[in-house]
């Protein structure tokens, strides 16, 4: 049983992350449609900072927030974790 496959804490961490920013992309475009209270965009830029690739997944799936200039920065916040990662993994 030594041989387990452990998965890396900030893999983890990174996977929630990313998960709630997909749930929160989904939840503002629901409330849009419904007329609720909308999360603010400032709040969605924010968890598209650390989580980026469930924001732009959101934003492809839900087709939100796409024509707005300020979402743009989810793609390059993506590439900037990519970077992250990447350097985390070859030091």
């Amino acid at each position: 049983m030594t041989n387990m496959l452990q998965v890396p804490p900030l893999l983890i961490l990174l996977a929630i992350v990313n998960t709630v920013s997909l749930v929160f992309f989904g939840v503002d475009k629901w409330r849009s449609m419904t007329g609720g209270w909308r999360v603010p965009e400032s709040r969605l830029l924010l968890v598209a900072f650390f989580g980026p690739f469930g924001a732009y997944v959101g934003m492809l799936i839900f087709r939100h927030k796409t024509r707005k200039v300020k979402f743009l920065l989810v793609p390059i916040f993506l590439v900037l974790q990519l970077l992250l990662i990447l350097y985390l993994h070859l030091i």
